[in-house]
């Protein structure tokens, strides 16, 4: 048997074999290992050390290492278990980065085979052209891999229809921890035919007469709900009218009987048509009392989503307008009903049968239809981050998931769940309520503060009254998300003494050495053993006084622990979010994984001094500060917030080099350099200046740097600045250091339409008389947050006149711009800043705020070019603001605007000249943007509103990207 392997933890002669076998990373180090001591549960357990093999090959090795050396392999996929799967004193295989291939596929078979580690939305993204997808749609599709919904026997909102992943998995070439190669699937009726070796037909005798014998006690046993993915699924081995499949016995099995090398799988055609119908009601119990009556209307999909869910995600502003747009009045619940085939009349008369039904149920008018699949799918959206919604609670109490997804009959549900939020409140505790109406598995999660003693035992008391009412009910004590560290103590009340040891049985048969994940399903631990949670019974942090503002998180420990571990920054998809992680696939360069390490590291578990060291600076090195995170994680991690927090305190004990140094200290020295830009732009020019300064600064050789302009802009000696305008109303322009020294054409540009608008032009002149001002932008980048401040404050005095008068004030610069909107108000006093957030904006959102109010008097005309492609700066994707900039480029005739999804460009402020991150920068770029702007036409127009982003258009697409003023300016009527 595999002994106790706490010990072994960081082991160094271990890392060094595994080296020496395996090509894929071998990661020991303590902040690595901090990295995966987590997932989306409320546990933590630091395992013995992390492999990310890069083939079979490795994993055979890796397992054969472990069993050699006596320690046990847990293999992990996207890490967003929430019962605690995926953690554990082990060698972690984390598969989800290299192993992700389609082996075979066969698309009039329907069926495919995969390696585990493939996502599930990627995997669709494959199956798509050929009308086809895996329809087991849960809601983490963004990130979560195939082989862990094997392993979780995965339900998704769709199994009314689909099943789960029990009924759509067809057979698993799994290896065993004897080291040997395993096929399970479905069994001929002749064993000899199954070219089993003697001792894996040995196994499988066992396993057949285990069925056998106990098929009764099974049939006694299990509840008669599809929702049952509790303990092993040893009913699979029962005698019936249905050959027996060996891969339903590994699906559920959490990883502790087998690893899974290769799963095939079930297919289903894409349904050509959707409806959705959301249903409005007045109360909960009349929801739940509801869904077992819609449910036979026969739609494909019935899924709740209640009150707490419907206010947080009107809170969170990438879901507020599909909320506004979705919800009328103020229900109680909603219930969101989806029909979906190929016959679009059919469809509708489906949701006309649903409205009617609602009537005759006594809510006429209480449903929102909803036939556009943009709009389909924006709801989808807030439905499928539902945990993370709930989650986006701040404080520390948070809905807890231990008893999440107990099922019961539909006939059932009403009953249950009133009486289980009396349980709560007995308690005096309050419960969250979404997910699978359809089939009485609610996703439930009483709001605890797991940090205190009192609320760790109501988690004990809510769990026994909870499992021994569903039991009461004939239900099942875990519908969807698996047993792992949370339920498997619970296996013994829920299914027997028998049936537990039925359950040994199986895991000796296959791991008689208790190697392939240890500790769930099979003698686990106690639910609520505090050495092995999250927050642990000496948790404490230590925080120094921070640079910015965290009240509104509690302190910045507060927003650190929001992240939940659920994962959401792993997507892939058209949004931002997250750049890094998209380029390196390495947990470490992820959100999730830069707040996992802040959090263990200000709570003192990576060691002294961890929050300012260079492992923590190499953690956060990076992060691009795009903000997509701020915006698209919604629980509101704000990862370029923390950055800037983390700098300032990094800066503090190590000091800043010269070339942050330069970066920083841009705008204050910009005014003499420029006049000497003639000398300065030679770097680029005389060969071996440029890679002396990649040698003496850091700045690429490969990057040629901005260049300096021999005239720049002016500020109020420009033509037409101060003159009196023909609409009566003044603006300020104010012009940020890039588009004053470096691209002043964008700045003269942006005048001369306000000037042609009629508007009277001013430009901002600070006190002094001195240099012009800046935002603090570039000494926010280096952690200078002191000096930051100096600069705001220096910009907020000039304008505030100007602001107090109502003047708009205009700026070029999204990161200048939009800073004022959000790092402005953790930096300075709110009274500081007084009327003038709300009166800046950038340039094209004023001008689609006078379209909208009908005061925009524009001449714009044919400019010869017939289409723009659009590429927004990461900072205007997260403050919502691409449409402004979309709707002003239509206002010229006949251009047509195509937007292009990407994320980061790459070049993110100095990122991008940096010559040690080079080379991600230009991968974040070809991601999207780069091919898109290379496949153009010559006769498109490229737009990017930020300067770093036409620099990483030129230098990687060699093409010129134009600011928006630009296309308007060369519009206008002569």
């Amino acid at each position: 048997m595999i002994a106790n392997a706490s010990s072994r933890a960081g082991d160094p002669a271990l890392s060094r074999r595994l080296s020496n076998e395996v090509k894929g990373e071998v990661l020991f180090d303590p902040f690595s290992r901090g990295l995966y001591s987590t997932d989306a549960s409320i546990y933590q357990i630091e395992p013995l050390g992390v492999v990310v093999p890069e083939s079979e090959d490795d994993i055979e090795r890796t397992i054969a290492v472990a069993r050699d050396a006596g320690v046990p392999v847990l293999p992990r996929g996207g890490g967003t278990s929430q019962c605690g799967q995926t953690v554990g004193e082990a060698l972690v295989m984390d598969v989800s980065r290299h192993l992700t291939r389609v082996l075979e596929f066969d698309p009039e078979a329907l069926t495919v085979w995969v390696e585990p580690g493939i996502v599930l939305d990627h995997l669709n993204e494959f199956l798509k052209p050929h009308g086809l997808w895996f329809p087991v749609d849960v809601s983490t599709g963004s990130r979560a891999t195939i082989g862990g919904m094997t392993g979780n026997n995965s339900c998704g909102a769709r199994s009314l229809k689909y099943g789960p992943m029990r009924d759509n998995v067809l057979a698993i070439d799994a290896l065993l921890a004897d080291g040997s190669s395993m096929y399970f699937g479905e069994l001929p009726t002749d064993l000899d035919e199954a070219g089993f070796t003697p001792e894996h037909r040995e196994l499988v005798d066992g396993l057949i007469e285990l069925g056998r014998r106990e098929a009764d006690e099974i049939n006694k046993r299990f509840p008669k709900l599809m929702r049952r993915v509790g303990g092993y699924n040893i009913d699979a081995l029962t005698p019936s009218n249905k050959p027996i499949n060996l891969a339903h016995l590994l699906v559920g099995s959490e990883g502790t009987l087998a690893y899974s090398k290769r799963i095939k799988l079930k297919l289903s055609p894409i349904p050509k048509y959707k409806a959705l119908g959301i249903c409005h009601f007045p109360t909960f119990y009349q929801a739940m009392d509801s869904a077992q009556h819609l449910v036979k209307l026969g739609p494909v999909a019935v899924e709740l989503v209640d009150r707490t869910m419907i206010e947080l995600s009107r809170d969170i502003p990438l879901f507020r307008p599909t909320m506004d747009k979705a919800v009328q009045g103020d229900p109680d619940a909603l219930l969101l009903v989806e029909f979906a085939g190929d016959d679009k009349d059919e469809l509708l008369e489906q949701l006309q049968g649903l409205v009617s039904r609602m009537t005759d149920l006594g809510f006429s008018g209480g449903v929102v239809e909803v036939t556009d699949p943009a709009f389909q799918k924006e709801v989808w959206e807030v439905r499928k981050s539902g945990l993370n919604i709930m989650m986006s609670m701040k404080g520390e109490g948070k809905p807890i998931s231990f008893i999440e997804d107990c099922a019961v009959e539909l006939a059932d549900l009403a009953e249950y769940t009133d009486r289980l939020t009396k349980v709560f409140e007995k308690h005096g505790a309050t419960g969250t309520w979404y997910a699978h109406a359809s089939v009485g598995c609610l996703h439930v999660r009483p709001v605890l503060n797991l940090r205190q003693e009192m609320d760790i035992k109501k988690m004990r008391a809510v769990a026994e009254e909870a499992f021994s009412m569903v039991r009461e009910y004939k239900g099942s004590h875990s519908g969807e998300h698996g047993d792992g560290l949370v339920r498997s103590e619970f296996h013994e009340a829920m299914f027997g003494a028998r049936m537990v040891e039925n359950f040994g049985l199986v895991k000796t048969t296959l791991d008689p050495e208790n190697m392939m994940n240890p500790g769930k399903i099979v003698n686990p631990s106690k639910m609520d053993d505090r050495s092995l949670f999250r927050y642990k019974p000496d948790y404490r942090v230590d925080v120094p006084e921070t640079a910015l503002d965290w009240s509104d998180w509690g302190g910045f420990s507060g927003a650190v622990e929001m992240c939940n571990n659920n994962g959401a920054c792993r997507k892939s998809d058209a949004n931002v979010m997250c750049p890094s992680f998209r380029a390196t696939g390495e947990e470490r360069h992820l959100t999730r994984g830069r707040a996992n390490t802040l959090r263990l590291a200000i709570s003192g578990q990576l060691g002294a001094d961890a929050f300012t060291s260079d492992d923590m600076f190499e953690t956060m090195k990076l992060c691009v500060s795009c903000k997509g995170c701020k915006r698209e994680c919604p629980t509101g991690v704000d990862m370029a917030r923390m950055k800037v927090e983390f700098l300032y305190h990094y800066t503090k004990r190590h000091g800043l080099k010269l070339r942050e140094r330069l970066i920083a200290y841009l705008p204050r020295y910009a005014p003499i350099a420029s006049r000497f830009g003639i000398f300065l732009n030679l770097r680029d020019k005389i060969p071996g200046v440029a890679y002396l300064s990649e040698k003496v600064l850091g700045f690429s050789a490969r990057r040629p740097l901005p260049v300096w302009h021999s005239t720049p802009f002016r500020g109020v000696a420009e033509p037409g600045v101060g003159e009196t305008g023909t609409n009566g109303r003044e603006v300020v322009l104010w012009v940020d250091t890039f588009n004053t020294y470096q691209e002043p054409e964008n700045a003269r540009a942006a005048l001369s339409v306000l000037r042609a608008a009629g508007y009277t032009v001013h430009i901002p002149v600070p006190a002094d008389g001195g240099r012009p001002v800046c935002c603090g932008r570039t000494f926010l980048s280096a952690g200078l947050v002191d000096q930051a401040k100096a600069e705001a404050s220096r910009l907020i005095e000039t304008l505030r006149p100007f602001a107090e008068r109502g003047v708009p004030i205009i700026g070029l610069e999204p990161s200048c711009v939009l800073s004022m909107r959000d790092e402005f108000a953790v930096m300075l006093d709110k009274d500081v800043m007084g009327a003038i957030t709300e009166q800046s904006m950038l340039f094209e959102e004023f001008l689609a705020a006078e379209q909208d109010a009908g005061r925009l008097n524009l001449s714009l005309q044919d400019n010869g070019f017939s289409k723009v492609l659009l590429h927004g700066h990461c900072h205007q994707k997260a403050h919502d603001v691409m449409g402004s900039v979309e709707k002003v480029l239509h206002l010229v005739p006949g251009l047509d605007v195509e937007t292009v999804s990407s994320s980061c460009c790459g070049m993110a402020g100095t990122f991008g000249y940096q010559a040690e991150t080079y080379d991600i920068s230009m991968k974040m770029g070809e991601a999207a943007l780069l091919p898109a702007v290379r496949n153009a036409n010559t006769a498109t127009i490229v737009v990017a509103n930020g300067t770093s982003c036409r620099h990483q258009i030129k230098d990687g697409a060699a093409r010129d990207a134009i600011h928006v003023a630009q296309v308007l300016h060369r519009a206008l009527a002569v």
